[in-house]
């Protein structure tokens, strides 16, 4: 007796499994396009919510008034070099680790690239375009110029505002001081010696005047 005819069975080929995938993605565009909606768009998107929407914020920056419209997502550091065209503050890690775009918000030192640019608003920003005073230099920038605390340069910035808060803070730093005070500031020219000497120089002509 012979066995019976077998069913007949559909293979599972790669072929029906791509059709599969392209029905189901032009169904979803399909369903998403009915309901006003856009593919990845997030829950509040999806809502009509406008989540990315400008708002105007006004602040000082060395001195001078500015206003303008950011979005949620800029950061002052882009506000600064862009819209401003304060490029003091370098932007070179933009992560919050080398404190090459290191700024005074309301005279604390801030990484900008990490600072939201919404956050300004009603602050007083300092950079290092504005830390001299008119033609004169800050003492620690002098400082750097005479015990040659800089090398590269894209460091040099942010070490400068750093330090500049740091005597601000205390006057006359211990080298243990000053090493804490700098530790969130990264030279990769491994100038550190030097940085320190023109801290301590800049500390002692503040002592003098």
């Amino acid at each position: 007796m012979e066995d019976p005819t077998p069913k007949e069975t559909k293979a599972f080929t790669r072929r029906a499994f791509l059709k599969g995938m392209g029905g189901g993605a032009a169904g979803a565009a399909l369903t998403a396009r009915l309901h006003g909606e856009r593919l990845g768009a997030s829950p509040l998107q999806a809502a009509g919510s406008e989540v990315l929407s400008t708002k105007t914020i006004a602040f000082t920056v060395n001195g001078r008034r500015v206003s303008l419209e950011v979005e949620p997502r800029e950061t002052l550091l882009e506000v600064l070099r862009g819209r401003l065209g304060l490029t003091g503050a370098k932007k070179v890690c933009d992560r919050g680790e080398c404190g090459g775009c290191t700024v005074q918000v309301d005279g604390r030192t801030v990484y900008s690239c990490l600072f939201p640019a919404i956050r300004a608003d009603g602050k007083a920003v300092v950079t290092i375009e504005g830390l001299a005073a008119a033609e004169t230099l800050h003492s620690i920038q002098q400082a750097f110029i005479e015990k040659d605390g800089f090398q590269c340069g894209f460091c040099t910035p942010g070490m400068i505002m750093a330090s500049a808060a740091l005597l601000s803070r205390i006057p006359s730093p211990s080298r243990s001081e000053i090493r804490s005070g700098l530790s969130g500031n990264i030279c990769r020219c491994g100038n550190y010696v030097k940085i320190y000497e023109s801290v301590e120089e800049a500390a002692r002509k503040t002592r003098k005047a």
